[in-house]
């Protein structure tokens, strides 16, 4: 008995530990949007540089619309606009979501806003090692619509994350809810 239980969790073990390094080679080589044209773009807030990216991509029209989506209640548009890396050129395009406080809010107010104003496809702008996550949680409520990931590359993620302890547990830990969301979302489903 005891050697099975512990076959089960060396297996578990590699098991986990194979799936961490296909989820960090599929992090760090996201195919390129190129310049597809999409409905809107949704950008998650919480992560450096995400919504310089967004804003980018919103300012070189490849759609039509932005959704900020987990921005801090007290915000407006126009402290986000005070930014220095931030230069919104058309402000009328802009929604600001204040309610969401996590993924699943992000995609659940998303989906809501989605079906409000009829959008088939989106940029889906965040953290390349928070897309994979974040793809099953806005499939998981938005099922019908086409999602463009734009995975934003932080320098505060080390690529050797393995010599970086900060990189280590951010990386584990987004992996580990991955497998979460994964399992009950896509799997049990």
């Amino acid at each position: 008995m005891v050697k099975r239980l512990l076959v089960l969790l060396l297996t578990v073990f590699w098991a986990w530990v194979i799936g961490f390094e296909v989820f960090d080679y599929h992090i760090n080589h996201f195919a390129s949007a190129g310049e597809n044209k999409a409905d809107a773009i949704v950008v998650l807030t919480g992560g450096r540089n995400r919504l310089k990216e967004a804003v980018k991509l919103l300012n070189a029209q490849v759609a039509d619309k932005l959704f900020i989506s987990g921005v801090f209640k007290g915000t407006s548009l126009k402290e986000l606009q005070n930014r220095e890396d931030v230069e919104i050129f058309n402000s009328e395009l802009v929604t600001l979501d204040k309610r969401s406080t996590n993924t699943v809010e992000n995609a659940k107010e998303t989906a809501e806003w989605i079906r409000e104003h009829e959008i088939k496809s989106i940029y889906l702008v965040t953290s390349n090692y928070h897309m994979p996550r974040s793809m099953i949680e806005f499939r998981h409520y938005s099922p019908e619509l086409t999602i463009i990931p734009y995975p934003v590359y932080s320098d505060r993620v080390a690529k050797i994350w393995w010599k970086n302890w900060h990189s280590f547990s951010l990386l584990v830990s987004e992996y580990n809810k991955f497998l979460y969301v994964w399992f009950f979302d896509g799997v049990l489903q």
